[in-house]
């Protein structure tokens, strides 16, 4: 069965990006320490991103972030979605102004104008019919950044919250939470390694 995965990386303090974040600086200042992990050679972190490109049957995204790994100084052959793990999804852009052209042509690029909800609908339709291709489950998987997650959650939109939390204290950036309405969560896993602690949750 297709399930809705927001997945994305966070420091102790809570930001998904380090301070002035934008399409030159899509990270933050000190925000590449957040995906040290998703480079490094421990076993446990080869394996759980190998798995996690593995299973995206679809990839949603919002329009800042989209512009950030469309940019360019985005993703190439070695930074693309898995890192090296390099999978091919289709890519669902959340966005109110589709752009005129996009950089990564190689990718499947689908954006959808009419809010969060149909994005993630698209997204499931997505990857169910990659499943059916496929023979094997696949996911939608919500990537950020943390705008759109946030706004996923709040809306209940997520079957599963997947959180690397990084071992660095950025100060400032853009936060994964804001407040809003309390939410319970399901400890699914609790992997550590030298760089990074990786918390599984159901999302109720």
């Amino acid at each position: 069965m297709t399930r809705i995965i927001a997945d994305i990386s966070v420091s102790l303090d809570g930001f998904v990006t380090g301070p002035d974040p934008g399409p030159d600086n899509g990270l933050g200042t000190g925000g590449e320490a957040l995906h040290t992990w998703a480079f490094s050679e421990a076993p446990d972190d080869r394996r759980i991103l190998r798995e996690a490109a593995a299973r995206s049957g679809a990839v949603i995204l919002g329009r800042r972030l989209f512009d950030i790994v469309d940019g360019p100084n985005g993703w190439d052959e070695t930074t693309g979605y898995g890192a090296r793990e390099v999978g091919k999804p289709a890519f669902i852009v959340v966005t109110s102004s589709p752009p005129e052209s996009v950089r990564l042509t190689d990718l499947d690029w689908t954006f959808v104008t009419t809010g969060l909800p149909d994005a993630i609908a698209t997204a499931r339709e997505r990857a169910e019919a990659a499943s059916s291709d496929s023979g094997k489950d696949l996911d939608a998987v919500l990537m950020g950044g943390g705008a759109t997650i946030r706004s996923a959650l709040a809306a209940g939109l997520v079957d599963e919250l997947t959180l690397h939390l990084a071992p660095v204290v950025l100060g400032a950036g853009t936060p994964l939470f804001t407040g809003g309405a309390p939410r319970t969560l399901v400890q699914r896993s609790v992997i550590s390694t030298s760089t990074v602690t990786h918390l599984t949750y159901d999302v109720l």
